[in-house]
């Protein structure tokens, strides 16, 4: 098996792009808040936007599965606006359980 490392990233401190060559550095939110370096992806420049487009699409079939759980009643299907304490900025609730996109 290759040996495969895990990041666990809150988003992207920064990005680059050197010589044909994408650069983004992974962040993780660290001590009193603030974003600190996690890792760096990087990528040719020619597969990121398969790479982006890949996301696109896991972001689509994620809301398909969050609206399906909704109409179905089940918890993890609501609303940011309808999670105590949930805000704007934040990420709806994912649904209950595990799953794979395709």
């Amino acid at each position: 098996m290759p040996d495969v490392r895990t990041i666990f990233a809150d988003g992207i401190l920064d990005a680059s792009v050197t010589h044909g060559v994408a650069r983004l550095t992974l962040a993780q939110m660290g001590p009193e808040g603030k974003p600190m370096a996690a890792g760096q992806l990087v990528m040719p420049l020619s597969q990121l936007p398969a790479f982006a487009n890949g996301l696109v699409g896991l972001l689509k079939q994620l809301d398909a599965k969050m609206k399906e759980a909704q109409a179905q009643g089940q918890p993890g299907g609501a609303s940011p606006a309808t999670v105590e304490g949930a805000t704007g900025s934040e990420p709806p609730s994912v649904p209950g359980g595990a799953f794979r996109f395709s």
